[in-house]
């Protein structure tokens, strides 16, 4: 048996298995595990495979489950994930579906046991087990380097700024490489919308895990480099050249996917970060 991280305990899935996927990262990750002819629902934003993601139903978006279609194709089991899915959605769907299986990976390291958990369930320990030595030596590899450290602001939307807090995936995954993300960690002002310690480039409550933030000279002498992530907002080579010239510190356009997905993207993301602290 397997524990999810709701603390729910699993057996593992038998007779007709038919698997709705709530989380874009999970979905590539069941096909990857050779799970595609079990796999009946996903969202919108489950866009990898491609093509074969194509054959799979859409069931609307991560915090829009469309439930009435959900509930039509009769899935067994529904993958779901903490941040990304809505917690009321997911008490609903607990109703009319057996097995609702919740995760939670928090660090590059834990798709250790994000496969071993999806692949237990559903009978592809082998599988699991392969991207686990895959993920193992992509690790290993950038553990056997000396890296130098960098302080980075990581970008994910404009208009407003907002960036990643010390206590999300992309920040951790960053930490690899010994790149540390701006802001130091939470704040600590009891005063939401205001200055933090005299700093106004960054007016957030406590706690904020995607900070919003303002441009200021002191913001900008903190910083070794700026990277632009390709996603939520598509930034460019255009943007990652403009901001560029403002600030004239080093901005980097980063596939936001290598960086921010769990699952088996991570053992592509790993190798990804490795290849850009490098060159940096």
């Amino acid at each position: 048996m397997w524990t999810d991280a709701g603390g729910q305990v699993h057996e593992a899935a038998s007779g007709d298995v038919r698997i709705a996927s709530l989380v874009p990262s999970i979905t590539e990750l069941l096909f990857d595990l050779g799970l595609a002819d079990q796999l009946v629902a996903r969202t919108g934003f489950c866009i990898h495979p491609e093509p074969a993601v194509r054959a799979v139903a859409k069931v609307g978006g991560t915090k829009d489950v469309k439930l009435d279609r959900l509930r039509a194709l009769a899935p067994t089991h529904v993958v779901v994930n903490i941040d990304e899915n809505r917690r009321e959605t997911v008490d609903e769907i607990r109703t009319f579906v057996p097995h609702v299986i919740v995760t939670h990976p928090c660090a590059p390291e834990d798709n250790l046991a994000l496969y071993r958990l999806l692949g237990g369930i559903f009978g592809r320990r082998p599988q699991a087990e392969a991207l686990v030595g895959q993920l193992r030596g992509e690790l290993d590899a950038i553990q056997a380097q000396t890296w130098p450290a960098r302080r980075v602001l990581y970008a994910i939307w404009q208009d407003p700024w907002m960036t990643v807090s010390r206590a999300t995936y992309i920040s951790r995954m960053l930490a690899l490489v010994n790149w540390a993300t701006w802001p130091d960690d939470a704040d600590t002002s009891d005063t939401p919308a205001a200055c933090v310690d005299g700093d106004c480039s960054r007016p957030n409550a406590p706690g904020e895990r995607y900070p919003t933030f303002r441009w200021s000279d002191a913001l900008v002498r903190e910083l070794d480099a700026v990277l632009l992530s390709t996603e939520p907002y598509r930034f460019t080579e255009d943007h990652a050249d403009a901001l560029e010239r403002q600030i004239g510190k080093p901005v980097l356009l980063v596939d936001g996917e290598m960086l921010s997905w769990y699952g088996s993207r991570a053992v592509a993301g790993a190798r990804y970060l490795r290849s850009l602290a490098q060159g940096f």
